[in-house]
């Protein structure tokens, strides 16, 4: 696996970081979970006009002009070594929305931390 180095790293940056990208490459084990945690802000459009359905040979159109309808957040709280995943959305993203979302989540148990 090819693995980016920034162009200031130091010898201790890139070690520890290889030990944090090999946690990934372990293999599952029921007794020890590893739970990752994604957030990402989306802006929620619509349509103004109706696209026109796509033809044999040819690819449905959109008009490039849009209606703005907000915008919100989505968190993903997943297990990938065990291939669960939860998806929440909120209208914003602060701190209680994150909080909210680390503690009352299918994932949430009481885990030793693990130092690397």
């Amino acid at each position: 696996m090819d693995r980016c180095i920034p162009p200031k790293a130091n010898a201790e940056f890139v070690c520890q970081m290889e030990d944090v990208l090999d946690v990934y490459h372990r293999v599952y084990d029921g007794k020890i979970s590893m739970v990752c945690l994604d957030e990402r802000p989306v802006q929620l459009i619509g349509e103004l006009r109706k696209p026109i359905p796509s033809k044999p040979g040819r690819k449905a159109r959109y008009d490039y002009e849009y209606k703005r309808n907000g915008v919100a957040n989505i968190f993903m709280i997943f297990e990938p070594l065990k291939g669960k995943r939860q998806l929440q959305v909120t209208r914003r993203r602060t701190k209680k929305d994150w909080a909210k979302c680390v503690g009352l989540n299918r994932f949430a148990v009481v885990l030793p931390l693990i130092y690397f």
